[in-house]
C-alpha cells in the first residue's frame, strides 16, 4: 500500500484541479450545501482557536502525479485556505500543502456507479482519513440510508452511530424544509445531539424570540396601565 505524500512540494502543472463540468444533480447539490453551511454560520467549531475547512466537490490530492479523489464533502481540522487561494497550486486539497488528510468525508449516492462501497472506501482509507460516510438515501447500492466507516489500521469497520467525537459532530436524518424543498435532509448536529442549525434557521430562531420579547414587554405595560401606573416610569 502506497502512502500519501506529505511535506513535499512536487509539479502539479499537469493535474486537473478542475474542469468545469457540471455533473451534480438537484437533490446532491443542495444536500452538500446544506452540510457545508451550517458549520460556517453557526457551528462552534472544534475547540477555542481552532480552525477548520468544509468543502464540497473539492479534489483531494493525495499523490504526486495522481487525479484527485473528489467526495461529495469534506471536513478537515486544524487548517485554513491560503491567502492567495486563487493560485493553482492552492485551489484543491493537496495532502503536502495542507500537511494531513481531511478527519471525514462525506459520499451522496446518486446511481449505481459511482464505486462508494469498492474503490473509493479503499483510496479513503488508504489517505488514512478518519471517517467515511455514505448517504444513500434511495439505497441505490447500500442495505441502509446512513453507513458511517470509522478507520481501524488499514480499512475501515462500520461503526453503529453516526457520531464523531472527536469532531464533537454528530449526522442525522431530519424532515423538514430546506430553501423551499421539503424532504428528508441530513443534518449535523453538535456532539450533545443537538440539531446545528443553517444562518437563517438561526436568524428566524432569534427574530422569534425577539418577538416573544416584545410581546412579554407590551404584556407588562398592559398590566402596569390596568393598576394606573405609567409604564414609562415604572
Amino acid at each position: 500500500m502506497s502512502s500519501p505524500v506529505i511535506g513535499t512540494m512536487p509539479d502539479i502543472q499537469d493535474l486537473i484541479t478542475e474542469d468545469d463540468t457540471p455533473v451534480d444533480n438537484l437533490p446532491s447539490e443542495k444536500q452538500q450545501r446544506l452540510l457545508t453551511e451550517p458549520l460556517y454560520s453557526t457551528w462552534a467549531g472544534p475547540g477555542a482557536g481552532r480552525t477548520f475547512l468544509a468543502a464540497a466537490n473539492v479534489g483531494i490530492f493525495y499523490q504526486a502525479h495522481h487525479p484527485a479523489i473528489v467526495p461529495d464533502m469534506f471536513l478537515s481540522l486544524d487548517v485554513q485556505v491560503a491567502d492567495d487561494w486563487w493560485r493553482r497550486e492552492h485551489r484543491s486539497y493537496f495532502l503536502w500543502e495542507f500537511g494531513k488528510p481531511p478527519e471525514l468525508v462525506l459520499e451522496i449516492v446518486s446511481n449505481t456507479v459511482g464505486e462508494e462501497d469498492g474503490q473509493k472506501k479503499h483510496t479513503y482509507a488508504q489517505i488514512r482519513i478518519n471517517y467515511y460516510v455514505i448517504y444513500d438515501p434511495l439505497r441505490q447500492v447500500m442495505p441502509d440510508i446512513l453507513t458511517v466507516y470509522r478507520l481501524r489500521d488499514f480499512g475501515y469497520e462500520r461503526q453503529d452511530t453516526a457520531q464523531f467525537p472527536m469532531l464533537k459532530l454528530g449526522l442525522t436524518l431530519w424532515e423538514g424544509q430546506f430553501e423551499g424543498k421539503h424532504d428528508t435532509w441530513l443534518r449535523w448536529t453538535d456532539e450533545h445531539g443537538v440539531l446545528i442549525p443553517t444562518g437563517k434557521e438561526r436568524a428566524e430562531d432569534a427574530e422569534q424570540l425577539l418577538a416573544q420579547e416584545h410581546q412579554r414587554v407590551e404584556r407588562l405595560a398592559a398590566l402596569l396601565r390596568q393598576a394606573g401606573l405609567d409604564p414609562e416610569q415604572a
